[in-house]
This record gives structure tokens, sequence and C-alpha cells, in this order.
């Protein structure tokens, strides 16, 4: 399996386009999935840069309801003619950073024909599912961080039912990709205790303090390669990676082979 980095908040090479965002181009034994698309256009402009064509995706997958890894579905949808998009069907709720910021998805995509909404489990094929997690129960605590959902009129804390996961099982390995951890990702890495976990962690607002410490110590006692990026924090990484040695930063341009 190879996955390269399209977008990500810092870049490994000067020719590839860094932004706030994520997008991942995912190469199975006989799959291509894009999983997530930036906030814009960058995730086309790098892959043609790396040599990746994304016409060629033969799925695509949304982790969740956020500007910054789905502002670039009509861009997909205009290089890419033929792949479903799979997301939740939470994902086209208003969403917002606060009281005002909108951070959501373009609405006016939600009843395009190629969108595959999703509930709390969706196998795509043997060795492909999504998983919401939404009924599992949580081993660790987590708050909103700011973020907010539109329910009815009112703005009340994002509970992050809009937030998937992809799991691919291939030669033996359990591979999960998590856009942000917005549910915690003490509780995905318990959840599904995979072999290589691939995605932010949603510490960057975190103080480099016990708390974290606490937090790093707890993810270290997964046998788990973790391969993080985008929310998770430049300094929050450096401070977690003098205790995780299985943890590793992408970057744009990157690549991972497994």
């Amino acid at each position: 399996m190879i996955i390269t980095c399209l977008v990500e908040n810092t870049t490994s090479n000067e020719k590839i386009i860094a932004e706030h965002g994520l997008s991942l181009f995912i190469e199975t034994h006989n799959k291509k999935i894009l999983f997530d698309m930036g906030q814009t256009d960058a995730f086309a402009i790098n892959a043609s840069q790396l040599g990746i064509n994304i016409a060629d995706a033969d799925i695509a997958v949304l982790s969740h309801g956020h500007y910054d890894h789905g502002g670039g579905l009509k861009k997909f949808f205009e290089i890419n003619k033929k792949a479903p998009v799979y997301l939740s069907n939470y994902a086209f709720e208003p969403h917002y950073n606060g009281l005002e910021k909108y951070i959501g998805l373009d609405a006016s995509l939600s009843t395009d024909d190629r969108i595959i909404y999703t509930s709390d489990f969706l196998k795509i094929s043997d060795n492909l599912t999504l998983q919401s997690c939404n009924n599992k129960e949580i081993v660790e605590k987590t708050d909103s961080g700011g973020l907010n959902k539109k329910t009815n009129g009112k703005l009340l804390p994002d509970d992050f039912l809009h937030e998937q996961y992809l799991l691919i099982e291939e030669d033996g390995k359990r591979i999960l990709f998590s856009g942000c951890s917005h549910k915690g990702i003490l509780n995905i890495a318990e959840w599904f205790k995979p072999d290589v976990l691939i995605g932010g962690f949603h510490f960057s607002k975190f103080a480099l303090d016990n708390n974290l410490s606490q937090m790093t110590d707890k993810l270290n006692l997964y046998n788990t390669v973790f391969y993080t990026c985008h929310c998770t924090g430049i300094d929050q990484y450096n401070f977690m990676k003098k205790t995780i040695n299985n943890l590793n930063y992408l970057s744009a341009g990157k690549n991972i082979v497994l």
C-alpha cells in the first residue's frame, strides 16, 4: 500500500502547496482512494506535481463535514467523473467554529448523485470498511473545543456524529485513517487497536503540560505505528515524539509505503 499526502499544513517540497487541511491518496492492491480533499483545489494541483491523476481514483471518502477536509469536493467532481464519494449522513449539517465562523461544507453539493451517505458501519469491499463509532463506549472524555453545530436554529456543541474512519485490512495489517480524531484519539486507538493509524490527533490547542504527557503515555501503550499531521500541531508532535518511538509526521508531498 502506498499513501501519499497531497495536502497538509506543512510541506516537504517547495513545489507542493501547504494549506490548513488534509488530503491523502491511498493505493491498495486493487483500489485507488482519495481520503479527504483539503479546503481548496490545492490537493489536485499537488497531485499533478506528484504524478498522481485524481481522475483515476476509484472511490473518495470524506472523514467529516468540515471545510478543511471537504472544501475540494466540487473540484473533485469536476476532475473525476466516476468515483462515488462516501460521507456521513450528518456531514452537511451546518458546522461552526465559535458562534460566527462557518466551517461546514458547500450545501449545494449535497444532492449530487455520486454521494453515498453512510451511517454507523458500511462495508465497501472485503477489506474496506467505514465506521463512525457513534455507539461505542467512550473511554476518554473529550469536549467540542469550541466547535458547534446548528440544530433547529440553535448552535450546540458539536457531538461529531459526522466523523467516520476508514479501515483498510491488507497484507495482514489493519490500517486506520482518521481525518481529525474529534472523538478523541485515545478512544479511536482503543476502539480499533490498529497496526497503523494515520491522521490528525486534534492536539494543536493543547498546552505542553502534564495532561498531554498523560495522553502521550496512554498512546504509547498501543502496539501501533502512528503517522500524524494537520491538527496535531508541530509543537505537540515534537513534545510527544520524545515519548512515542512509533510516531512520525506526514507532510504534504511525502508518502508511506506499507
